[in-house]
């Protein structure tokens, strides 16, 4: 795909993902389900790809962080204008133009978690009438805020399997440290530590 043109959506998928869950309560778990995944992976770990081509789970974290800030222009565009346009954007070139390379993968979780918590402030505080408001996406036509919310509660479930799958294929034994004979041991207060005062 050349870089600058929006890649294919699939909006099917994602509303399959998602079922019959309720799709604000996805979203509002979704960011601690992806620090879970990622926990007791090392930056090394998180950076390798499952294959040529695919994402990371850095680049998943950073996809994930810059679609909230995409779709929170969305949602404000949608509940306070008459049908705006929606534009597409390229996701690769967001991962491969974006620094996500040189971002630390916690940043990076950071990042979704507080801009989701934004954007369900938004929701949250928005009337009902809000959510049949429509947008104009440029590849899909026309869009409420609803299915804007649903479709893209689908698209977490879709990128925490992913990440899942990536993290349980490369890194099968990644966070399970073997137990130390004897017990664990206890280290040394450090000079000046609370610890050391104490004493």
């Amino acid at each position: 795909m050349a870089a600058g043109t929006p890649g294919p959506v699939v909006p099917d998928r994602y509303l399959e993902a998602l079922g019959d869950a309720d799709p604000v309560a996805a979203m509002a778990e979704a960011p601690d389900l992806l620090r879970r995944l990622a926990r007791g992976l090392t930056e090394r770990q998180l950076a390798k790809k499952p294959a040529p081509g695919k994402w990371s789970i850095r680049e998943i974290v950073a996809h994930l962080a810059d679609s909230e800030v995409v779709l929170g222009s969305r949602y404000r565009f949608i509940a306070a204008m008459d049908r705006p346009p929606l534009p597409g954007y390229d996701q690769d070139a967001f991962v491969a133009n974006l620094g996500v390379a040189r971002a630390a993968t916690a940043d990076l979780l950071d990042d979704f978690a507080m801009a989701r918590a934004v954007n369900l402030g938004l929701l949250e505080r928005l009337g009902e009438g809000a959510w049949d408001r429509v947008g104009i996406h440029a590849e899909r036509g026309e869009e409420s805020l609803g299915r804007l919310v649903t479709m893209y509660a689908g698209h977490d479930r879709i990128h925490l399997a992913q990440v899942e799958t990536i993290r349980t294929g490369l890194f099968p034994k990644a966070g399970r440290a073997p137990a130390r004979k004897g017990g664990a041991k206890k280290r040394p207060a450090k000079k000046g530590s609370a610890k050391a005062k104490r004493r």
